[in-house]
C-alpha cells in the first residue's frame, strides 16, 4: 500500500497504495533499529533509507549477535554479495527503476530452500555440508525478480524436524541449537527456528519459513512474531527440500501484519494471485466483514494468561455485532495424525529422493539409505543427542507395496481435518475459528528433547487451510501467539482479522534476551 502510480511489474502484488505510506512514521531512518517494512518503504522512497545501509545494519547485528553476544546461532551462512546486490539495486533505484514494493529490502530464508548463490542448501544436515544448488527455489526466483535481497541462510530444526524422536527444536548439525531471544535458556520451537529468531531479535526484516505440520506457526508464536502458513498450493515448492508434498509450503515471517502481507504478496503463484482481487496488504487496513467467529477456550485451564485475552476478545467481537460461538473443547481425532504420519514418512521416501537427485547432491549420500548409513559412520557428530528414527523408518518404505495404504491415509487425514475444521467454518458459516497457537516456550534439554505443551497447527497443516499466528499476550517474559484460521483461499479475510486483532491486542514487544527468568 505504497506509491499510487504502478511499479516496475504489472502484477498486482508489487502494486501499493499511498494511503499505507501515510500511516508510515514520519522520522527520519538513520538508523533502522527494529524498523518494520513501511517505515523502511516510505524512507526509501523519501530518499531517507538506502538498502546498502538496511542491509549492512542487518550483517552487523548478525556479526554481533549470531556466535557472538547473545548466541542465538539463528543464521547458517549469509550471502557474500548482499551489500554489492543492495549497491546494485540503490543504483537501480536511483535511475528510476523500482522493481517492486521488494525493491532493496532483505529477506533470509529457512536453509531447506534451494538458491543458485554462494550459500548451502543444507537443511542442517552434515550429510549436506557445503552443497551449492544451481538454481533457486521457484519462489526465491520470483522474489530476486522483485528485487529482494537473499540475506542469509537461517537455521532449523534439522531436515525440518524430521530426522527423529526426542528431537531438539532449533538444532542442526551445522548450525548448532539456536536460542529463543526472550528467554535465551528455552526453545525458539522449529523448524523454522532460525527464521523466526532472525525476525525476532532484528537480524533481518523479513524471513521465510517453511511448514508441514507447525513450523511456521510454533516458532512465530514462541518468539512473538507473525507467520503465514498459506493456502496449500499458493506458494510452489519447487526447489524445497521435502518431507511431504502434500502438506509442504513455505510462508513469511515479520514483526507484523502487514510486513507478513508483502513478502507473500511476492511469494504468491501466479495462480494464486489470479484467485485474489487486489495485493494481500490491501486488506490490512480495510476492516473485514465479519458475521461469525469461533474462539477456542479449550486452553484456558492450561494456560491462565489465555482466559483475559479470549474475553477481551470476545468483549470486542461482540461490541461490533459479531456473533461469538466460543469452545470448551477443541481435539483433533487420534486417527486423523496416525494417518498423517503415514503420509508423511511415505512422502519423504518419494519427495526427498527426488529433490537429492534432482539437486546434484553427491551420491554416496543421495539417498535414504546413504544418509542413515553416513550419520551411523559419523555418530554423535551427525547425530547429536537424537536419533535418526524418520530415516530409517522412511528408508524402509517400498513406494509401489506402501501406495494404497498411503493413499488411504492420504485421503483420510485431510477428510478428518476438513471436517474438523468445516463444522465451523462451512456448516455454521464462521469467518473464521481464533485460537492459541501453541503453549509458552520450554527450556532447551538436550536429554529428554521437546517439552511441547500444546499447539494447535494439525488440522490447517494436514487439510491445507490458511492460518496465520500474531502475539497474542505473555506467560511472563514468554510470548504466547493466537491463531486465526479460514476456509481456502481466505487469506484477505484472515490477514484483515489479523491486522485487526493486532491493533487491538498491541502485544508485540521486543525481546528482552533474558539469561533466566525474573
Amino acid at each position: 500500500m505504497l506509491l499510487s502510480r504502478r511499479l516496475m511489474s504489472a502484477s498486482f502484488p508489487l502494486v501499493l497504495t499511498l494511503a499505507a505510506l501515510s500511516a508510515c512514521s514520519e522520522e527520519p531512518a538513520d538508523q533502522p533499529t527494529w524498523m518494520d517494512a513501511r517505515t523502511a518503504l516510505s524512507s526509501m522512497a523519501g530518499g531517507e533509507l538506502s538498502s546498502a545501509t538496511l542491509v549492512s545494519y542487518y550483517l552487523d547485528r548478525i556479526a554481533q549477535h549470531n556466535r557472538q553476544g547473545h548466541g542465538l546461532n539463528a543464521i547458517i551462512d549469509v550471502n557474500q554479495d548482499a551489500l554489492s546486490q543492495a549497491q546494485a539495486l540503490d543504483a537501480e533505484r536511483a535511475a528510476g527503476t523500482v522493481r517492486s514494493a521488494l525493491h532493496g529490502m532483505p529477506v533470509v530464508l529457512k536453509a531447506n530452500i534451494a538458491t543458485a548463490d554462494n550459500m548451502p542448501t543444507t537443511a542442517g544436515a552434515l550429510a549436506l555440508q557445503g552443497h551449492l544448488t544451481d538454481r533457486d527455489a521457484a519462489f526465491v526466483t520470483q522474489l530476486r525478480d522483485a528485487g529482494a535481497i537473499i540475506l542469509a541462510k537461517a537455521n532449523l530444526s534439522e531436515w525440518a524436524n524430521f530426522r527423529g524422536e526426542d528431537s531438539i527444536s532449533g538444532w542442526s548439525a551445522l548450525g548448532g541449537q539456536t536460542r529463543n531471544p526472550h528467554l535465551l535458556t528455552h526453545t525458539p520451537c522449529g523448524s523454522s527456528a532460525g527464521s523466526a529468531v532472525a525476525v525476532a531479535a532484528d537480524m533481518t526484516l523479513l524471513a521465510v519459513g517453511t511448514e508441514t505440520d507447525g513450523s511456521i506457526m510454533c516458532p512465530a508464536a514462541i518468539n512473538g512474531i507473525v507467520g503465514i502458513k498459506p493456502t496449500r498450493g499458493s506458494v510452489s515448492g519447487e526447489g524445497i527440500i521435502p518431507i511431504a508434498s502434500a502438506q509442504d509450503i513455505a510462508g513469511p515471517m515479520a514483526r507484523n501484519v502487514f510486513d507478513a502481507a508483502l513478502l507473500l504478496d511476492g511469494m504468491l503463484t501466479p495462480e494464486a494471485r489470479s484467485r485474489f482481487d487486489e495485493p494481500l496488504t490491501y486488506s490490512i487496513d480495510q476492516a473485514p466483514d465479519l458475521q461469525k467467529v469461533v474462539l477456542v477456550r479449550a486452553y484456558d485451564e492450561r494456560e491462565p494468561a489465555l482466559v483475559p485475552l479470549f474475553e477481551q476478545l470476545a468483549e470486542m467481537f461482540e461490541s461490533r455485532g459479531v456473533e461469538v460461538v466460543e469452545l470448551a473443547e477443541w481435539q483433533a481425532p487420534r486417527e486423523m495424525g496416525a494417518a498423517e504420519f503415514e503420509v508423511l514418512i511415505y512422502e519423504f521416501r518419494r519427495d526427498l529422493e527426488q529433490w537429492l537427485l534432482d539437486y546434484g547432491v553427491a551420491e554416496e549420500v543421495n539417498s535414504f539409505a546413504e544418509l542413515v548409513a553416513f550419520n551411523a559412520a559419523r555418530g554423535e557428530e551427525a547425530l547429536g543427542a537424537f536419533g535418526q528414527e524418520y530415516l530409517e523408518q522412511a528408508a524402509a518404505v517400498d513406494l509401489v507395496e506402501d501406495r494404497a495404504s498411503y493413499q488411504q491415509a492420504l485421503a483420510s487425514s485431510r477428510a478428518l481435518a476438513e471436517a474438523m475444521l468445516n463444522e465451523y467454518l462451512q456448516a455454521q458459516g464462521a469467518d473464521a475459528i481464533i485460537l492459541p497457537s501453541y503453549g509458552k516456550a520450554w527450556p532447551i534439554d538436550p536429554d529428554s528433547g521437546d517439552g511441547f505443551g500444546f499447539g494447535t497447527s494439525g488440522p490447517a497443516a494436514i487439510s491445507g487451510y490458511p492460518s496465520i499466528t500474531l502475539p497474542g499476550t505473555f506467560s511472563g517474559i514468554l510470548p504466547l501467539g493466537i491463531s486465526v484460521v479460514g476456509l481456502p483461499w481466505s487469506e484477505p479475510t484472515l490477514l484483515g482479522l489479523a491486522a485487526e486483532l493486532e491493533r487491538e491486542l498491541d502485544a508485540y514487544q521486543q525481546p528482552q534476551f533474558a539469561t533466566a527468568a525474573p
